[in-house]
């Protein structure tokens, strides 16, 4: 059973929406930017109709089969949570992308709201407190993945560990960007300039 359910994570999570969506429009996003297949690159690039859609599809692909699971499966159950992690693998290691990927992060956030809602409100106060601060978005998302799973642990041994886990491949995902923020490199964003210079369009 429990083999059925990370199969079914990992397929859900390898739908690269951050590619397709782009595509649609003719656009190759590992080509564009950063080059990398994920939600804020397409934000950066396409403008925010496009990069928020590809952010929830992202979000949805890890949060349907995984609150599927927790409604079939008790809260101490490990099959929710290795559910999302399977899904998270698949984002960032895409069987379509010949295992290239994302950072994993909407689709982890996806998890949060899945799993546990207050560790998704968490996540989001301190991404956009941080973004707002820093307009570093692999910053504030480190923090708010680092933030969930160590909350994570009040709820549940499997939560904690799972999210905290999720954080630590979310880092290595984003090493260059850390490596960026240490050498005063890194991309700025300032999310907020994006949503309501690209809405007004």
């Amino acid at each position: 059973m429990l083999l059925f359910w990370l199969i079914l994570g990992y397929f859900a999570g390898s739908i690269p929406f951050s590619y397709i969506v782009p595509k649609m429009k003719g656009v190759d996003v590992s080509r564009i930017g950063s080059g990398n297949v994920g939600g804020t690159n397409v934000l950066r690039s396409m403008g925010p109709v496009i990069g928020i859609s590809c952010m929830l599809l992202d979000f949805f692909k890890a949060f349907i089969p995984t609150l599927i699971a927790s409604l079939i499966y008790e809260d101490a159950s490990w099959i929710p949570h290795l559910t999302l992690l399977a899904a998270v693998i698949g984002h960032d290691f895409s069987i379509w992308l010949k295992f290239r990927g994302g950072k994993g992060v909407a689709s982890t956030v996806g998890g949060f709201f899945a799993l546990n809602p207050l560790l998704g409100i968490i996540f989001f106060i301190i991404w956009f407190s941080l973004n707002y601060m820093f307009k570093y978005v692999s910053l504030a998302s480190l923090a708010g993945l680092l933030a969930g799973g160590l909350f994570g642990f009040f709820f549940s041994f499997q939560t904690g560990f799972i999210f905290t886990l999720l954080f630590f491949l979310s880092l290595w995902k984003h090493r260059n960007n850390v490596k960026k923020i240490i050498a005063g490199e890194e991309t700025i964003t300032d999310i907020i300039k994006i949503l309501s210079e690209g809405f007004k369009k």
